[in-house]
């Protein structure tokens, strides 16, 4: 057994601002003895123990000092110190009197801790060029809010820097907050390369806590770093096998610095160089060629000028414009054709790469393929327009056509007529005589009237309109088709529409039978009423009966003569003679 008197204390206590902090003195005394006293005290920033509590067997008495209310004695005698600030970080210490065995004391730190905040990077805004003459600075970062004060490592692409005369700085500043508490930031300047622009970088605040090292790491952060393009890059879209007259072609140009370079374009025009920069798109590296030509064909070039050390580099590339010219067709033989004839029909181009020949007509009908065409027999229905089309297969879109017209030549052929016409006396009727003929021909009728002529190609319609007369009738209507070439003629007959004239006697026959009932009907009445004896004998009254009854007789009469004289001529326009109204 001890024979002295004993105290031990936790040399060190931890605990986060603003918790409870609960430092023991546990102490022994031989024999069991007792305490006289226990006195609990704190070592000030001078070195002076300042006493907070005075324990004795009669009570507890408390100091004032600036611990009062946030302290308190557990019933082990151990000393609590609650809402702990970093000012409370220092030395804490108990002493036990116990009569005869002497005065015992021992002490512990109390160490107050307080976690920092994530650090906060933030990279240089304006960026940083390889050719920099002074250090550049890469980032700055902050840690706030910490106890006791933490450090700050730098870090790129997951390795630590560390710090290298006239290369590598990292300068950091600490600040004591009003709180207690330290702000801690730390800058770092470090030269970068080409290969910076894909480095990433962040730093990383170290604290301690309860005994252990520990880290907080910020976002890895990027840097704007500028340098000159080392190597061009100059294409054509489409690809330039591909390019055909009218395409619109872009030319990219494509560096690989930062900033993107000036550029300028140039095509090359015999020994010299000209200058396209005015029709590219500003600030691009995009020239755009519309509607190109076989005159667009050469060699281009794209110049970047880096303006940060005036590097230039250059680039050409050759623009391969397919095109198709010279399409022509030749006729054999070349003289007038007429109908009957043959002729041969050649068709030839050039182009840089391989063409096919295709013929069709007028309608768009595919004929034949290859590049010559035979026709036979020729007509005035011929298609007398041909096209050849010409097309570049390896060159999709790539194709030309070309028109010849086939001109047959001949008198006029009279294809259609209206004849017989029936028609009826007076009306109004067209006469239509349609002809085929080239040179074009000119359409003469033998008769007066209104015409109307309608042409398509080598066919000729013309349309008269005439009144039907007796001369007409007679005699019919001639057309006469006639070019420098030949006549042609035919006569159209007319004649009378016999249904009609039926139906005009079959009215005039019935209109005869309805006179006579009339009359027979009305001599019934007349005789009725004189038998009844309403009607007087004396000779005025005679005159009175005849006279109506005569007039209608000379009523029926005329209706009669006029009727049949009509019919009478309308059966001689149809039969070709004279009949009497008698006859009929």
């Amino acid at each position: 057994a001890a024979s002295k008197l004993e105290i031990s204390m936790p040399a060190v206590v931890e605990v986060e601002m603003g918790g409870t902090a609960t430092i023991e003195c546990n102490f022994y005394i031989p024999e069991n003895a007792s305490y006289t006293y226990i006195d609990w005290f704190y070592v000030d920033r001078s070195n002076r123990q300042v006493r907070l509590y005075h324990v004795t067997a009669s009570g507890v008495l408390e100091d004032d000092t600036d611990y009062k209310n946030r302290l308190s004695l557990g019933e082990d005698k151990a000393l609590s110190i609650s809402a702990v600030t970093p000012q409370d970080a220092r030395t804490f210490m108990c002493q036990v009197g116990a009569g005869s065995y002497g005065v015992g004391e021992n002490s512990t730190e109390l160490s107050v801790y307080k976690v920092p905040t994530t650090p906060d990077i933030e990279p240089n805004s304006g960026g940083i060029s390889v050719h920099s003459s002074e250090i550049p600075e890469i980032a700055r970062c902050v840690s706030k809010n910490s106890f006791p004060p933490p450090n700050i490592t730098w870090h790129k692409n997951g390795e630590q820097l560390h710090a290298q005369e006239n290369q590598v700085t990292m300068p950091s500043t600490l600040t004591r907050e009003s709180s207690g508490l330290y702000t801690v930031s730390s800058t770092l300047y470090a030269p970068v390369t080409r290969e910076d622009r894909l480095s990433r970088f962040h730093c990383t605040v170290h604290y301690w806590l309860r005994g252990q090292r520990r880290a907080l790491d910020s976002q890895a952060v990027k840097v704007n770093i500028f340098y000159p393009a080392e190597h061009l890059k100059l294409k054509v879209v489409p690809s330039s096998t591909l390019v055909k007259e009218g395409d619109n072609v872009t030319l990219v140009c494509e560096a690989d610095g930062n900033p993107q370079p000036v550029f300028s374009f140039f095509k090359k025009n015999l020994d010299e160089w000209q200058d396209l920069t005015s029709l590219a798109e500003p600030d691009s590296g995009v020239l755009r060629l519309h509607d190109v030509k076989k005159s667009s064909n050469g060699t281009y070039r794209c110049q970047s000028l880096d303006l940060d050390d005036m590097s230039q580099i250059e680039e050409d590339v050759d623009l391969v414009v397919n095109y198709i010219e010279g399409v022509r067709v030749k006729m054999e033989p070349s003289s007038t054709l007429r109908e009957g004839d043959s002729v041969t029909l050649s068709c030839d181009a050039y182009s840089p790469v391989g063409l096919k020949y295709q013929w069709r007509d007028d309608k768009g009908k595919k004929l034949v393929e290859g590049n010559q065409l035979f026709l036979n027999n020729l007509t005035f229905e011929t298609s007398n327009t041909f096209s050849c089309k010409v097309m570049a297969p390896s060159v999709p879109g790539l194709e030309q056509s070309k028109e010849v017209s086939v001109a047959v030549e001949g008198k006029p052929r009279i294809v259609a007529i209206s004849s017989p016409l029936y028609v009826r006396q007076d009306e109004v009727v067209n006469l239509t005589c349609k002809a085929i003929a080239f040179p074009p021909p000119t359409v003469q009728w033998s008769i007066n009237g209104t015409a109307h002529e309608y042409v398509d190609k080598q066919h000729v319609a013309s349309n008269l309109t005439v009144r039907v007369s007796h001369d007409l009738l007679r005699a019919g209507a001639m057309c006469r088709v006639s070019n420098r070439l030949g006549v042609s003629e035919k006569h159209i007959q007319l004649l009378v529409d016999q249904k009609s004239a039926a139906e005009s006697q079959g009215v005039i026959i019935v209109a005869i039978i309805v006179a006579i009932l009339v009359v027979a009907v009305l001599g019934a009445v007349i005789y009725f009423l004189h038998k009844k004896g309403k009607i007087p004998c004396g000779r005025a009254g005679k005159q009175d009966i005849t006279k109506p009854e005569a007039r209608k007789d000379k009523i029926v009469v005329e209706v009669k003569s006029d009727k049949l004289s009509e019919e009478a001529g309308l059966l001689q326009g149809a039969n070709g003679e004279k009949r009497a109204a008698a006859d009929q």
